[in-house]
């Protein structure tokens, strides 16, 4: 992602510090003149890029915010106590000291979304330009939608505990103070926030291939996700079929299994956008360095994390499934995620983070599918990912359950960023089971905390004690500081 001249608002409102709370001692938001920083579109296009860069961050979509839904689960863990990951590993965090970066990398992309959408529709514009403004628009409402969402899902409870009744966190659609005071809004009121935005983004939005933006296929497949934490079966489904059936119009396909092994190094374009939706792009030039996730899942970098003995032994059931291939070695003692390969030119450092692929989107729909009851659909969407892992395997004539359609989504989405969240939202439990396997001889698990459920699950990352401070009118869910 090229470096532009821009307006980049965050770095007035959110100075963060990934190791402490100082962030919430700046200058408030109103210093910066918001009636007068966006003048044209092309201000919106340098806003939307400074978005765009804070999202690239380490501590934000190349690090943080992808390898934690990773970790907390079962398929992945720390490699040692003393790795980056090993505090969300360990469950270390409680109130009084868990990060900050979560929280404010995440309001400092909505503020700035808010930023352009306060103003966005002020602008004096010639008619050939409606397009470009819907567009510019679209992608902030997305990416405000996704950041909204992500919050939700850290710091509130699934959906699927309560109907959304309990606390998740504030609704900010201006520019907030360090004075601002925002009362946490309930998870359902999170959720309807997050659809609103991502359903108008839909409509303004184009389909054309944007390297490195977020455009309408990547909002429709975000919004099927949305759904299915929500447990709303129904629209997840629909949302996922018309995303599926728009993007492979407009070119993007499944990788086949050929090309599995190496596609993630590819240098997406509109004549060949493969199957990644929205990425993260990294380069040599523009790129988080070794905190991104390339070097982090690397053992040629600082090999943080690496895949569990039960993970390893759970996916060599079938020795031909072409995900295998994409497990790299450190001699006979680790195995790590290969997904995150440099494109061409480019060093590990510099890779691109894929942040929704066309195969969720198929898991997605026949998630939703099974639980409406749906087996031909469910087949119709599964089995083309259960053969492209291995062409020799089919889910035809099967009756699919949703114990199936997690398993692949495991086998799938693996170092993505989904797994503890997938079992949270089902309602199940996490086992981390110790077993030995001679190929990963000194991979073990290094945590006392070997089972969990929903209720514990909220231990990992409260909201921020500076910021509850800050904010007396937020309540703590009750899950909040361990047990």
């Amino acid at each position: 992602m090229k470096l532009l001249k821009y307006l980049f608002i965050s770095s007035v409102l959110f100075f963060v510090s990934s190791c402490g709370n100082d962030w919430l001692d700046l200058d408030p938001s109103t210093s910066i003149d918001t009636e007068t920083s966006i003048k044209i579109l092309s201000d919106v296009e340098f806003t939307l890029n400074g978005i765009y860069s804070t999202m690239q961050s380490s501590d934000a979509y190349s690090g943080r915010l992808v390898y934690y839904g990773d970790v907390t689960g079962d398929d992945m863990q720390a490699v040692s106590s003393t790795k980056r990951v090993a505090d969300y590993y360990r469950f270390n965090f409680t109130k009084d000291n868990g990060p900050t970066s979560h929280w404010s990398y995440l309001y400092s992309i909505i503020q700035n979304c808010n930023l352009i959408l306060m103003n966005i529709d002020k602008l004096v514009i010639d008619e050939e330009d409606t397009e470009y403004r819907d567009d510019l628009k679209g992608e902030a409402l997305a990416i405000r939608g996704l950041a909204l969402f992500d919050l939700t899902r850290i710091f509130g409870y699934p959906y699927t505990k309560d109907n959304g009744a309990s606390l998740g966190v504030p609704i900010v659609e201006g520019l907030s103070t360090i004075e601002s005071k925002p009362s946490r809004n309930t998870v359902a009121q999170c959720y309807t926030k997050v659809i609103s935005d991502l359903t108008e983004s839909i409509g303004l939005l184009s389909g054309d291939f944007n390297k490195g933006k977020i455009n309408k296929w990547g909002a429709m497949a975000l919004l099927s996700r949305v759904y299915l934490y929500k447990n709303d079966n129904t629209n997840a489904l629909k949302m996922a079929k018309d995303a599926i059936k728009g993007a492979e119009k407009e070119g993007y396909a499944l990788w086949t299994n050929e090309e599995y092994p190496t596609a993630w190094s590819n240098d997406a374009s509109a004549s060949n956008p493969g199957e990644v939706l929205f990425e993260i792009v990294n380069l040599t030039t523009d790129s988080p360095g070794k905190e991104s996730m390339g070097y982090l899942n690397s053992k040629d970098g600082y090999d943080d994390m690496c895949i569990t003995c039960s993970f390893y032994q759970f996916l060599k059931k079938d020795p031909k499934d072409i995900r295998l291939k994409l497990l790299s070695f450190d001699k006979k003692y680790y195995a790590y995620v290969f997904k995150y390969q440099p494109q061409q030119n480019e060093s590990i450092t510099d890779a691109n983070i894929p942040l929704i692929r066309l195969s969720e989107v198929y898991l997605i729909a026949a998630e939703a599918a099974v639980k409406l009851g749906d087996n031909a659909t469910a087949i119709e969407y599964l089995d083309p990912i259960v053969k492209r892992a291995n062409p020799e395997n089919t889910v035809v004539g099967q009756t699919i359950t949703l114990e199936r359609v997690l398993d692949e989504r495991r086998k799938e989405l693996v170092a993505e960023g989904h797994r503890m969240y997938d079992v949270i939202r089902n309602g199940l439990t996490i086992e981390r089971k110790d077993v030995k396997d001679s190929n990963l001889s000194k991979t073990k698990h290094d945590t006392k905390y070997m089972t969990y459920d929903w209720n514990f699950y909220m231990i990992v990352l409260p909201v921020p004690k500076k910021e509850m401070d800050a904010n007396p009118n937020m309540e703590q869910n009750p899950g909040y500081g361990g047990r």
